[in-house]
């Protein structure tokens, strides 16, 4: 899986334009959290060779980068919760979900 690390609030607007032509994953995580650890797991686990080609997978440590976890809830309108996958679509979050809620069938049909 090749992660692009959302360090910055600027990058915000790039996942935004990318949006458009397809759809982003935000994987919130904390460090700290083992439910956050599993969940990262689960999904690393199930990746698949191609699915970097349906989406596009953002990694956001939550611990690290609080900041742009704050400006994520405010932009895409998602009350923040730990761990967390968000899916924007034409500059939109078109689904979230968290704890163990997160699983990576559920991801890929949404995008399908």
């Amino acid at each position: 899986m090749n992660w692009k690390k959302l360090t910055q609030e600027s990058q915000l607007e790039e996942i935004k334009s990318l949006s458009f032509n397809r759809p982003v994953l935000i994987f919130k995580h904390s460090t700290r959290c083992s439910v956050s650890s599993m969940s990262l797991d689960r999904m690393l686990r199930n990746w698949k060779e191609g699915d970097d080609e349906k989406l596009v997978p953002y990694y956001l440590d939550l611990v690290a980068f609080r900041q742009v976890s704050d400006r994520v809830e405010e932009v895409f309108g998602i009350r923040h919760e730990s761990p967390q996958v968000i899916i924007i679509r034409d500059g939109k979050a078109t689904y979230d979900n968290s704890h163990f809620g997160i699983s990576y069938q559920d991801l890929m049909d949404q995008i399908s």
